[in-house]
């Protein structure tokens, strides 16, 4: 394993150690109909479909909804 290679190992397991301990996951199911809506409307602002979802629950919560 060169430098590189290891730097770059180094460099994932930190990432995935500080995702752990920072980060909840939640998964989401939707069906393909669903996702390809959300997928344009992302697209349609600017947004990646993960961003998109989450400004769609940030309003959400902030409304009190």
């Amino acid at each position: 394993m060169t430098l590189s290679e290891k730097a770059k190992e180094n460099k994932r397991k930190y990432n995935n150690e500080y995702n752990k301990k920072n980060y909840k996951r939640i998964p989401l199911n939707v069906q393909f109909s669903k996702y390809d809506e959300i997928a344009q409307a992302a697209a349609n602002v600017g947004e990646s479909v993960n961003g998109y979802i989450k400004k769609a629950i940030d309003t959400r919560l902030e409304s009190g909804e």
